[in-house]
Protein backbone atom coordinates (compact mmCIF):
# COMPACT_ATOMS: atom_id res chain seq x y z
CA UNK A 1 0.00 0.00 0.00
CA UNK A 2 1.28 3.49 -0.82
CA UNK A 3 1.98 5.52 2.32
CA UNK A 4 -0.60 8.18 1.44
CA UNK A 5 -3.22 5.45 0.97
CA UNK A 6 -2.22 3.85 4.26
CA UNK A 7 -2.75 7.03 6.23
CA UNK A 8 -6.06 7.72 4.51
CA UNK A 9 -7.31 4.19 5.18
CA UNK A 10 -6.05 4.13 8.74
CA UNK A 11 -7.82 7.37 9.60
CA UNK A 12 -11.09 6.00 8.19
CA UNK A 13 -10.76 2.58 9.78
CA UNK A 14 -9.63 3.64 13.25
CA UNK A 15 -13.14 3.42 14.69
CA UNK A 16 -13.03 -0.34 14.32
CA UNK A 17 -9.98 -0.82 16.55
CA UNK A 18 -10.65 -2.50 19.89
CA UNK A 19 -9.32 -0.55 22.87
CA UNK A 20 -9.56 -1.18 26.60
CA UNK A 21 -12.43 0.62 28.28
CA UNK A 22 -11.83 4.35 28.51
CA UNK A 23 -8.76 4.31 26.25
CA UNK A 24 -9.34 7.21 23.88
CA UNK A 25 -7.04 9.35 21.80
CA UNK A 26 -5.54 12.33 23.59
CA UNK A 27 -5.90 15.12 21.05
CA UNK A 28 -3.45 18.01 21.03
CA UNK A 29 -4.75 21.14 22.72
CA UNK A 30 -3.76 24.79 22.62
CA UNK A 31 -1.11 26.17 24.94
CA UNK A 32 -2.18 26.68 28.55
CA UNK A 33 -4.53 29.55 29.19
CA UNK A 34 -3.64 32.36 31.53
CA UNK A 35 -3.30 31.11 35.08
CA UNK A 36 -2.26 32.47 38.42
CA UNK A 37 1.35 33.59 38.28
CA UNK A 38 3.70 32.98 41.21
CA UNK A 39 3.49 35.69 43.86
CA UNK A 40 6.30 38.26 43.71
CA UNK A 41 7.75 36.46 40.68
CA UNK A 42 9.22 33.85 43.03
CA UNK A 43 8.38 30.27 42.01
CA UNK A 44 7.94 27.98 45.00
CA UNK A 45 8.96 24.38 44.27
CA UNK A 46 8.17 21.03 45.81
CA UNK A 47 10.08 17.86 44.89
CA UNK A 48 8.35 14.48 44.63
CA UNK A 49 10.86 11.63 44.59
CA UNK A 50 14.12 12.48 46.38
CA UNK A 51 16.55 9.97 44.92
CA UNK A 52 19.88 10.38 43.15
CA UNK A 53 18.41 12.41 40.28
CA UNK A 54 17.03 15.03 42.64
CA UNK A 55 20.42 15.40 44.31
CA UNK A 56 21.59 16.75 40.95
CA UNK A 57 18.43 18.72 40.18
CA UNK A 58 18.68 20.56 43.48
CA UNK A 59 22.09 21.85 42.42
CA UNK A 60 20.39 23.46 39.40
CA UNK A 61 17.17 24.83 40.90
CA UNK A 62 18.44 26.03 44.28
CA UNK A 63 20.82 28.72 42.91
CA UNK A 64 18.08 30.35 40.82
CA UNK A 65 17.27 33.68 42.51
CA UNK A 66 13.59 33.51 41.58
CA UNK A 67 13.07 29.95 42.90
CA UNK A 68 12.35 28.86 46.46
CA UNK A 69 12.44 25.18 47.38
CA UNK A 70 9.99 24.65 50.23
CA UNK A 71 9.09 20.95 50.39
CA UNK A 72 9.95 17.40 49.37
CA UNK A 73 8.32 14.00 49.36
CA UNK A 74 9.67 10.46 49.31
CA UNK A 75 8.61 7.06 50.62
CA UNK A 76 12.07 6.53 52.18
CA UNK A 77 12.77 8.50 55.36
CA UNK A 78 16.54 8.71 54.85
CA UNK A 79 16.04 10.43 51.51
CA UNK A 80 13.69 12.92 53.16
CA UNK A 81 16.36 13.60 55.79
CA UNK A 82 19.02 14.11 53.12
CA UNK A 83 16.77 16.51 51.21
CA UNK A 84 16.13 18.68 54.28
CA UNK A 85 19.84 18.81 55.04
CA UNK A 86 20.85 19.85 51.51
CA UNK A 87 18.18 22.54 51.17
CA UNK A 88 18.87 23.90 54.65
CA UNK A 89 22.62 24.02 54.04
CA UNK A 90 22.09 26.00 50.83
CA UNK A 91 19.88 28.70 52.31
CA UNK A 92 21.93 28.87 55.51
CA UNK A 93 25.03 29.57 53.40
CA UNK A 94 23.16 32.55 51.96
CA UNK A 95 22.80 34.02 55.45
CA UNK A 96 19.32 32.82 56.43
CA UNK A 97 19.07 32.04 60.14
CA UNK A 98 15.85 30.04 60.13
CA UNK A 99 15.24 27.82 57.14
CA UNK A 100 11.91 26.02 56.85
CA UNK A 101 11.62 23.06 54.52
CA UNK A 102 8.94 20.41 54.99
CA UNK A 103 8.96 16.77 53.92
CA UNK A 104 6.19 14.23 53.42
CA UNK A 105 5.78 10.52 52.82
CA UNK A 106 2.57 10.91 50.79
CA UNK A 107 2.69 13.12 47.69
CA UNK A 108 -0.94 14.14 48.16
CA UNK A 109 0.07 16.00 51.36
CA UNK A 110 2.61 18.03 49.41
CA UNK A 111 0.18 18.73 46.58
CA UNK A 112 -2.42 19.99 49.08
CA UNK A 113 -0.24 22.98 49.96
CA UNK A 114 -1.60 26.13 48.28
CA UNK A 115 1.75 27.94 48.54
CA UNK A 116 3.51 25.56 46.13
CA UNK A 117 3.46 26.75 42.51
CA UNK A 118 5.17 23.84 40.79
CA UNK A 119 6.55 20.38 41.44
CA UNK A 120 9.51 18.40 40.19
CA UNK A 121 8.48 14.76 39.73
CA UNK A 122 11.45 12.38 39.77
CA UNK A 123 9.92 9.10 40.93
CA UNK A 124 10.19 5.75 39.08
CA UNK A 125 8.36 5.71 35.75
CA UNK A 126 5.39 3.66 36.94
CA UNK A 127 4.19 6.53 39.17
CA UNK A 128 4.69 9.41 36.69
CA UNK A 129 1.16 9.46 35.30
CA UNK A 130 -0.64 9.03 38.63
CA UNK A 131 1.32 11.76 40.39
CA UNK A 132 1.31 14.00 37.30
CA UNK A 133 -2.48 13.86 37.00
CA UNK A 134 -2.85 14.53 40.74
CA UNK A 135 -0.54 17.53 40.39
CA UNK A 136 -2.64 18.88 37.51
CA UNK A 137 -5.79 18.56 39.62
CA UNK A 138 -4.03 20.40 42.44
CA UNK A 139 -3.16 23.29 40.13
CA UNK A 140 0.61 22.68 40.06
CA UNK A 141 2.91 23.11 37.10
CA UNK A 142 5.26 20.18 36.53
CA UNK A 143 8.85 19.41 35.65
CA UNK A 144 8.58 15.71 34.80
CA UNK A 145 11.61 13.49 34.48
CA UNK A 146 11.85 11.39 31.35
CA UNK A 147 10.58 9.02 30.04
CA UNK A 148 7.20 10.66 30.44
CA UNK A 149 5.22 7.53 31.40
CA UNK A 150 5.54 3.77 31.69
CA UNK A 151 2.76 3.02 29.16
CA UNK A 152 1.33 4.72 26.08
CA UNK A 153 -2.15 4.93 27.60
CA UNK A 154 -0.77 6.65 30.70
CA UNK A 155 0.78 9.27 28.42
CA UNK A 156 -2.52 9.83 26.62
CA UNK A 157 -4.31 10.40 29.92
CA UNK A 158 -1.60 12.69 31.26
CA UNK A 159 -1.74 14.84 28.11
CA UNK A 160 -5.48 15.26 28.56
CA UNK A 161 -5.07 16.19 32.22
CA UNK A 162 -2.40 18.81 31.51
CA UNK A 163 -4.61 20.54 28.96
CA UNK A 164 -7.81 20.15 30.95
CA UNK A 165 -6.29 21.91 33.96
CA UNK A 166 -4.17 24.38 31.94
CA UNK A 167 -0.83 23.39 33.40
CA UNK A 168 2.73 24.03 32.25
CA UNK A 169 4.87 20.91 31.81
CA UNK A 170 8.53 20.60 30.92
CA UNK A 171 9.73 17.05 30.22
CA UNK A 172 13.29 16.33 31.32
CA UNK A 173 14.75 15.51 27.89
CA UNK A 174 17.47 18.07 28.48
CA UNK A 175 19.30 17.43 25.21
CA UNK A 176 16.65 19.76 23.73
CA UNK A 177 18.51 22.58 25.47
CA UNK A 178 22.08 21.51 24.58
CA UNK A 179 24.05 23.35 21.92
CA UNK A 180 25.27 20.34 19.94
CA UNK A 181 21.79 18.81 19.71
CA UNK A 182 20.12 22.13 18.91
CA UNK A 183 22.58 22.71 16.07
CA UNK A 184 22.23 19.16 14.77
CA UNK A 185 18.43 19.38 14.78
CA UNK A 186 18.55 22.70 12.93
CA UNK A 187 20.86 21.28 10.25
CA UNK A 188 18.33 18.54 9.51
CA UNK A 189 15.17 20.63 9.87
CA UNK A 190 16.50 23.37 7.59
CA UNK A 191 17.18 20.87 4.80
CA UNK A 192 20.97 21.11 4.87
CA UNK A 193 21.29 17.34 4.48
CA UNK A 194 18.77 17.17 1.66
CA UNK A 195 16.33 14.27 1.71
CA UNK A 196 16.91 12.10 4.77
CA UNK A 197 17.23 8.40 4.00
CA UNK A 198 18.68 6.61 7.00
CA UNK A 199 19.13 7.26 10.73
CA UNK A 200 21.06 5.26 13.29
CA UNK A 201 20.14 5.86 16.92
CA UNK A 202 21.88 3.93 19.69
CA UNK A 203 20.39 3.76 23.18
CA UNK A 204 22.97 1.47 24.76
CA UNK A 205 22.71 -1.82 26.62
CA UNK A 206 22.43 -2.93 30.23
CA UNK A 207 24.08 -5.98 31.71
CA UNK A 208 20.64 -7.54 32.24
CA UNK A 209 20.13 -7.69 28.47
CA UNK A 210 23.30 -7.18 26.42
CA UNK A 211 21.64 -8.22 23.15
CA UNK A 212 18.71 -5.76 22.92
CA UNK A 213 17.58 -2.60 24.73
CA UNK A 214 14.34 -4.23 25.94
CA UNK A 215 13.61 -4.81 29.64
CA UNK A 216 13.90 -8.28 31.18
CA UNK A 217 11.53 -10.15 33.52
CA UNK A 218 11.91 -9.31 37.18
CA UNK A 219 13.72 -12.22 38.80
CA UNK A 220 15.82 -10.65 41.57
CA UNK A 221 15.83 -12.41 44.96
CA UNK A 222 13.58 -11.10 47.70
CA UNK A 223 15.30 -9.02 50.39
CA UNK A 224 14.18 -7.44 53.64
CA UNK A 225 12.72 -3.96 53.21
CA UNK A 226 14.97 -1.36 54.87
CA UNK A 227 13.63 0.37 57.96
CA UNK A 228 11.99 3.64 56.98
CA UNK A 229 11.05 2.60 53.44
CA UNK A 230 7.32 2.33 52.74
CA UNK A 231 7.43 -0.39 50.09
CA UNK A 232 3.69 -0.44 49.52
CA UNK A 233 3.72 3.25 48.59
CA UNK A 234 6.76 2.70 46.38
CA UNK A 235 4.84 0.04 44.46
CA UNK A 236 1.83 2.27 43.91
CA UNK A 237 -0.22 0.68 41.07
CA UNK A 238 2.22 -2.20 40.51
CA UNK A 239 1.29 -5.72 41.63
CA UNK A 240 2.75 -6.90 44.93
CA UNK A 241 4.68 -9.59 43.04
CA UNK A 242 7.38 -6.94 42.74
CA UNK A 243 9.05 -7.75 46.04
CA UNK A 244 11.80 -5.57 47.44
CA UNK A 245 15.35 -5.89 46.22
CA UNK A 246 18.02 -3.24 46.80
CA UNK A 247 18.52 -2.92 43.04
CA UNK A 248 15.08 -1.29 42.79
CA UNK A 249 15.63 1.20 45.61
CA UNK A 250 19.17 1.14 47.06
CA UNK A 251 19.43 1.23 50.85
CA UNK A 252 21.44 4.29 51.89
CA UNK A 253 22.72 6.02 55.01
CA UNK A 254 22.04 9.68 55.89
CA UNK A 255 25.55 10.83 54.98
CA UNK A 256 25.90 9.02 51.64
CA UNK A 257 24.20 9.07 48.26
CA UNK A 258 23.09 5.98 46.38
CA UNK A 259 26.02 3.72 45.41
CA UNK A 260 24.45 3.19 41.97
CA UNK A 261 21.50 4.26 39.83
CA UNK A 262 18.34 2.40 40.88
CA UNK A 263 17.79 -0.47 38.45
CA UNK A 264 13.98 -0.65 38.38
CA UNK A 265 14.25 0.83 34.88
CA UNK A 266 15.64 -2.40 33.42
CA UNK A 267 12.88 -4.79 34.54
CA UNK A 268 9.72 -5.44 32.60
CA UNK A 269 6.65 -4.12 34.38
CA UNK A 270 8.33 -1.28 36.25
CA UNK A 271 10.63 0.06 33.54
CA UNK A 272 11.22 -0.01 29.81
CA UNK A 273 14.90 -0.90 29.69
CA UNK A 274 17.31 1.16 27.65
CA UNK A 275 14.59 1.51 25.00
CA UNK A 276 12.84 4.08 27.18
CA UNK A 277 15.60 5.13 29.57
CA UNK A 278 18.03 6.34 26.89
CA UNK A 279 15.50 6.25 24.09
CA UNK A 280 13.84 9.21 25.79
CA UNK A 281 17.00 11.10 24.83
CA UNK A 282 18.19 9.61 21.54
CA UNK A 283 14.85 8.68 19.97
CA UNK A 284 13.54 12.01 21.22
CA UNK A 285 16.25 13.76 19.22
CA UNK A 286 15.30 11.78 16.11
CA UNK A 287 11.65 12.83 16.43
CA UNK A 288 12.68 16.47 16.86
CA UNK A 289 15.20 16.52 14.02
CA UNK A 290 12.92 15.00 11.37
CA UNK A 291 9.87 17.07 12.34
CA UNK A 292 7.85 14.24 13.90
CA UNK A 293 7.15 15.79 17.30
CA UNK A 294 3.51 15.09 18.22
CA UNK A 295 3.53 12.31 15.61
CA UNK A 296 5.57 9.16 15.17
CA UNK A 297 6.43 6.11 13.07
CA UNK A 298 3.89 3.99 11.19
CA UNK A 299 5.64 0.63 11.49
CA UNK A 300 8.03 -0.92 14.01
CA UNK A 301 9.98 -4.13 13.36
CA UNK A 302 11.80 -6.06 16.11
CA UNK A 303 15.43 -7.17 15.73
CA UNK A 304 15.86 -10.60 14.22
CA UNK A 305 12.58 -10.53 12.31
CA UNK A 306 13.02 -11.57 8.68
CA UNK A 307 16.14 -9.80 7.39
CA UNK A 308 16.05 -7.01 10.01
CA UNK A 309 19.12 -7.18 12.23
CA UNK A 310 18.16 -4.23 14.43
CA UNK A 311 15.05 -2.72 15.98
CA UNK A 312 13.70 -0.67 13.07
CA UNK A 313 11.19 2.16 12.79
CA UNK A 314 9.61 3.41 9.57
CA UNK A 315 8.05 6.85 9.07
CA UNK A 316 5.37 7.58 6.51
CA UNK A 317 7.82 9.75 4.55
CA UNK A 318 10.19 6.85 3.93
CA UNK A 319 12.78 7.60 6.62
CA UNK A 320 14.18 4.46 8.28
CA UNK A 321 15.47 4.58 11.87
CA UNK A 322 17.49 1.64 13.18
CA UNK A 323 18.59 1.20 16.78
CA UNK A 324 22.21 0.17 16.34
CA UNK A 325 25.69 1.21 17.49
CA UNK A 326 27.00 4.50 16.13
CA UNK A 327 30.53 5.77 15.67
CA UNK A 328 29.75 8.57 18.15
CA UNK A 329 31.10 6.51 21.09
CA UNK A 330 28.29 5.39 23.34
CA UNK A 331 24.72 6.58 22.92
CA UNK A 332 24.26 8.84 19.93
CA UNK A 333 22.59 9.48 16.59
CA UNK A 334 23.82 9.46 12.97
CA UNK A 335 21.65 11.02 10.25
CA UNK A 336 22.34 10.44 6.55
CA UNK A 337 20.85 12.51 3.74
CA UNK A 338 21.45 12.95 0.03
CA UNK A 339 23.63 16.03 0.67
CA UNK A 340 25.64 14.97 3.72
CA UNK A 341 25.61 13.45 7.19
CA UNK A 342 25.91 14.45 10.82
CA UNK A 343 26.77 12.53 13.99
CA UNK A 344 25.86 13.80 17.45
CA UNK A 345 26.15 12.61 21.03
CA UNK A 346 26.69 14.32 24.36
CA UNK A 347 29.67 16.61 24.00
CA UNK A 348 30.40 15.53 20.41
CA UNK A 349 29.33 16.70 16.96
CA UNK A 350 30.69 15.71 13.55
CA UNK A 351 29.58 16.58 10.02
CA UNK A 352 30.43 15.49 6.50
CA UNK A 353 31.69 18.94 5.49
CA UNK A 354 32.52 22.35 6.96
CA UNK A 355 29.31 24.09 5.93
CA UNK A 356 27.53 21.93 8.53
CA UNK A 357 29.95 22.64 11.38
CA UNK A 358 28.98 24.29 14.64
CA UNK A 359 29.99 27.90 15.21
CA UNK A 360 29.43 27.88 18.98
CA UNK A 361 30.83 25.72 21.78
CA UNK A 362 29.80 22.18 22.59
CA UNK A 363 27.44 22.28 25.59
CA UNK A 364 29.28 20.37 28.25
CA UNK A 365 32.97 20.79 27.40
CA UNK A 366 34.93 19.84 30.50
CA UNK A 367 32.02 20.21 32.95
CA UNK A 368 29.44 17.72 34.13
CA UNK A 369 26.64 17.39 31.57
CA UNK A 370 23.99 18.10 34.19
CA UNK A 371 25.65 21.43 35.01
CA UNK A 372 23.90 22.89 31.96
CA UNK A 373 20.85 24.56 33.54
CA UNK A 374 19.16 25.93 30.39
CA UNK A 375 16.50 23.21 30.29
CA UNK A 376 15.53 23.82 33.90
CA UNK A 377 15.65 27.58 33.50
CA UNK A 378 13.22 27.21 30.58
CA UNK A 379 10.75 25.54 32.93
CA UNK A 380 10.80 28.37 35.46
CA UNK A 381 10.45 30.96 32.69
CA UNK A 382 7.46 29.04 31.30
CA UNK A 383 5.78 28.90 34.71
CA UNK A 384 5.97 32.69 34.82
CA UNK A 385 5.03 33.42 31.21
CA UNK A 386 2.36 30.68 30.88
CA UNK A 387 3.89 29.82 27.49
CA UNK A 388 4.86 26.20 26.81
CA UNK A 389 8.61 25.44 27.17
CA UNK A 390 10.72 23.66 24.55
CA UNK A 391 9.67 20.14 25.61
CA UNK A 392 5.96 20.37 26.44
CA UNK A 393 3.70 17.46 27.34
CA UNK A 394 2.73 16.43 23.79
CA UNK A 395 6.37 16.30 22.70
CA UNK A 396 7.35 14.19 25.70
CA UNK A 397 4.41 11.89 25.03
CA UNK A 398 5.16 11.33 21.33
CA UNK A 399 8.82 10.57 22.09
CA UNK A 400 7.85 8.20 24.90
CA UNK A 401 5.36 6.51 22.56
CA UNK A 402 8.15 5.98 20.01
CA UNK A 403 10.15 4.19 22.72
CA UNK A 404 7.27 2.06 23.96
CA UNK A 405 6.33 0.99 20.43
CA UNK A 406 9.76 -0.59 20.16
CA UNK A 407 9.27 -2.57 23.36
CA UNK A 408 5.83 -3.75 22.22
CA UNK A 409 7.20 -4.97 18.88
CA UNK A 410 10.03 -6.79 20.66
CA UNK A 411 7.64 -8.40 23.13
CA UNK A 412 5.40 -9.66 20.35
CA UNK A 413 8.34 -10.71 18.19
CA UNK A 414 6.77 -9.31 15.04
CA UNK A 415 6.12 -5.97 13.28
CA UNK A 416 3.37 -3.67 14.51
CA UNK A 417 1.55 -1.04 12.44
CA UNK A 418 0.81 2.22 14.25
CA UNK A 419 -1.36 5.17 13.28
CA UNK A 420 0.22 8.24 14.93
CA UNK A 421 -2.72 10.44 13.94
CA UNK A 422 -5.20 8.64 16.18
CA UNK A 423 -2.58 6.87 18.33
CA UNK A 424 -3.84 3.34 17.73
CA UNK A 425 -2.55 0.05 16.41
CA UNK A 426 -4.11 -0.96 13.13
CA UNK A 427 -6.37 -4.00 13.43
CA UNK A 428 -4.14 -5.56 16.09
CA UNK A 429 -5.96 -6.37 19.35
CA UNK A 430 -2.92 -8.27 20.65
CA UNK A 431 -0.73 -5.17 20.44
CA UNK A 432 -3.55 -2.94 21.70
CA UNK A 433 -3.62 -4.88 24.98
CA UNK A 434 0.00 -3.80 25.57
CA UNK A 435 -0.90 -0.09 25.57
CA UNK A 436 -1.44 -0.42 29.32
CA UNK A 437 -1.67 -2.89 32.19
CA UNK A 438 -4.18 -3.46 34.97
CA UNK A 439 -3.49 -1.36 38.07
CA UNK A 440 -3.99 -3.02 41.41
CA UNK A 441 -7.08 -2.09 43.43
CA UNK A 442 -7.27 1.49 44.60
CA UNK A 443 -5.41 3.10 41.70
CA UNK A 444 -6.86 4.67 38.56
CA UNK A 445 -6.07 7.30 35.93
CA UNK A 446 -9.24 9.36 36.28
CA UNK A 447 -8.79 12.95 35.20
Amino acid sequence: MERRDFLKASAIGAAGIMLPSGMMHAAAAPAPAAAKKPANDKVTLGFIGLGQQVVMLLNLFLPMPDVRVVAGCDVYDIKRERFVRKVTEHYTALGEKKVKVDVYEDYQDLLARPDIDAVVIAVPDHQHALIGIAACKAGKDIFMEKPLTLTIYEGQQLVKAVRKYNRIVQVGSMQRSSNEFIHAANVVREGELGTIRKIKAYVGRDRTNPDTPAPVPYDLPKMDVPAGLNWDKWLGPLPTSFHYNADLNPAITPDKNEPFWARWRFFKGCGGGNTTDWGAHMFDFVQWAVGKDRSGPVEVIPPGYSYYEHLTYKYDNGIIVSEEPCSTRGQGVEIYGDDGWIKVSRGRYEASDKRLDMTGPITDGNITYYANDKHYRAFIDAVKSRIDPNTPIEVGHSSCTFCNLGNIAMELGRPVVWNPIVEKFMHDPEATKLLHYEYRAGYSLEI
